[in-house]
């Protein structure tokens, strides 16, 4: 693309600001991973929400300096602006955390990145809920990103699910672009009415409050 603006953050980038992140985040803060499930939640979502709503979730104490405060917020716009045209050039691919194993390289996590994107939800929690209490293609579009929030204790869930084994966890995993680009699709195609209120009882599990994934 011509504007530089829009060009996804290099890994380089991703790093500089995961270490902001990661120095600045208390117990319950999102790091690289939930900021970019968060962020892509919105993206997709049925209102768009402006930087003044959502950079309050991500921020939490004030910047060094001039200096420190610009290159983050920039950081930050570039991976929100980025979300859009990568879903539409199909290059998105979500961010991810890593946890340390035994043996072999470190396994992928979708934790962070759920949190975040429940987290997301919340913010436009009567949009999401209105519509996913009568409409069950959006329940099933979103199937892949609940059920690892499931897995990994992000939602709660009355139901009794077993343990995602590996091969289905990684499957999950794979589906995330595929689900993302779908439910964009469906916002587009099926906008909010004027009217619409969220229905007792309908929406996503209850999401877990308090504890922190270490990466």
């Amino acid at each position: 693309m011509a504007d530089d603006w829009m060009v996804s953050p290099s890994d380089g980038e991703l790093e500089e600001l995961d270490r902001y992140l990661r120095a600045h985040a208390g117990d319950e803060d999102l790091l690289l991973d939930g900021v970019h499930g968060f962020l892509t939640a919105l993206a997709i979502g049925p209102a768009p929400a402006k930087p003044e709503e959502w950079l309050p979730e991500i921020l939490h104490e004030p910047f060094a300096d001039a200096g420190e405060g610009e290159r983050v917020l920039t950081l930050l716009a570039r991976l929100n602006d980025a979300i859009t045209p990568e879903l539409e050039t199909g290059s998105y691919e979500p961010i991810l955390g890593e946890l340390d194993t035994e043996e072999g390289p470190p396994a992928f996590t979708a934790r962070g990145w759920c949190e975040g994107f429940s987290r997301g939800i919340d913010l436009r929690a009567p949009s999401w809920e209105g519509r996913l209490g009568h409409d069950s293609e959006l329940m099933e579009l979103l199937s892949p990103i609940i059920a690892l929030a499931i897995d990994d204790g992000v939602f709660e869930s009355d139901a009794d699910f077993a343990p995602l084994g590996d091969e289905d966890y990684d499957e999950c995993l794979a589906q995330i672009p595929n689900a993302v680009g779908a439910v964009a699709e469906y916002w587009r195609s099926h906008p909010l009415a004027a009217d619409e209120a969220p229905p007792e009882g309908g929406g996503l599990p209850p999401r877990r409050r308090g504890g922190r994934w270490v990466h």
